[in-house]
């Protein structure tokens, strides 16, 4: 049963009110201060007891009181070697475990082996590193089931950007290829210490049980995408050259799914990057001479 919004008991006001440690830039720390922006974060989780939550970059622990009173248990992994030992003293519970760890060198499939089942993440994640860790959670989604996760307001944006648009990138594909997206609201820089120089949006992620298109080979699928996007200006054929393949190959491949090769990368729909990518790996495993028309 989820626990609805209005039964999630009020946080103690010394994790708002106490003198907190100096944020440290290097880390990214921005701490989230508004307890309403709290309970909405953790309704759209819909946590139960039988959830196991993972929390990147707790902070003081505003968050995490939140997700330790659905009765879900949580898993805190925080680099702060100043902020992780007062999480344990401020929050005593036996459903909190703090890992003192980089969460990009954290191994979460690992953490899902051990629990024996799939977790959901939570997090204000540390900007400096958001773009990096949702490229690890892509790379590992099978052990995560749901993220809910606070970026800047840019690269919210950019994680639901359509093709065409100045924000659409490698970020917007291999999210979208993976996962429902859904900027679940906008949050105003005010509701931070210290506050930041941009405004925040908090995004859902609900994992695919396969991607939304066909892909062939993922390694090569995700060759042809990084290639288009290498120089934004360029057009598709000069930057697919990246791959390392012939020219009239590459022209073949455009011209058989219908792809202008004087189109941009940013252009292509998921679709077409998917037509595009196995057409190619077709056309080289066949390793044949192709003349171009």
């Amino acid at each position: 049963m989820v626990i609805p919004e209005k039964n999630i008991p009020p946080m103690s006001n010394d994790l708002y009110d106490s003198p907190p440690p100096h944020p440290k830039k290097r880390f990214g720390q921005h701490f989230l201060t508004d307890r309403n922006v709290i309970r909405k974060i953790v309704a759209v989780a819909r946590l139960t007891p039988d959830d196991c939550v993972v929390e990147i970059g707790p902070g003081r622990g505003a968050l995490t009181e939140g997700l330790l009173a659905t009765g879900a248990r949580v898993i805190a992994i925080e680099l702060d070697r100043e902020l992780a030992p007062l999480l344990k003293e401020k929050l005593p519970s036996g459903n909190l475990e703090v890992i003192e760890a980089d969460a990009l060198k954290v191994s979460f499939p690992a953490i899902s082996g051990r629990l024996g089942k799939r977790f959901k993440v939570v997090s204000n994640l540390p900007y400096n590193i958001s773009g990096h860790i949702v490229a690890k959670f892509i790379n590992e989604r099978a052990a995560i089931s749901l993220m809910v996760l606070m970026f800047q307001k840019e690269v919210a944006r950019r994680l639901v950007a359509r093709p065409g648009t100045g924000e659409y990138g490698l970020l917007s594909v291999f999210s979208q290829l993976y996962a429902d997206l859904k900027v679940e609201f906008d949050l105003s820089r005010n509701l931070f210490f210290p506050k930041p120089k941009v405004d925040s949006s908090v995004v859902s992620f609900r994992f695919l049980d396969a991607p939304r298109v066909e892909i062939g080979d993922e390694a090569f699928f995700s060759s042809v995408v990084k290639s288009s996007f290498t120089q934004r200006r360029k057009t598709l054929l000069n930057s697919l050259k990246h791959l390392g393949m012939e020219k009239e190959k590459l022209l073949k491949a455009l011209e058989r799914r219908g792809i202008d090769p004087r189109r941009r990368g940013e252009t292509l729909t998921l679709e077409e990057f998917s037509g595009l990518s196995l057409e190619l790996y077709r056309l080289r495993a066949a390793g044949v001479e192709i003349i171009a028309s």
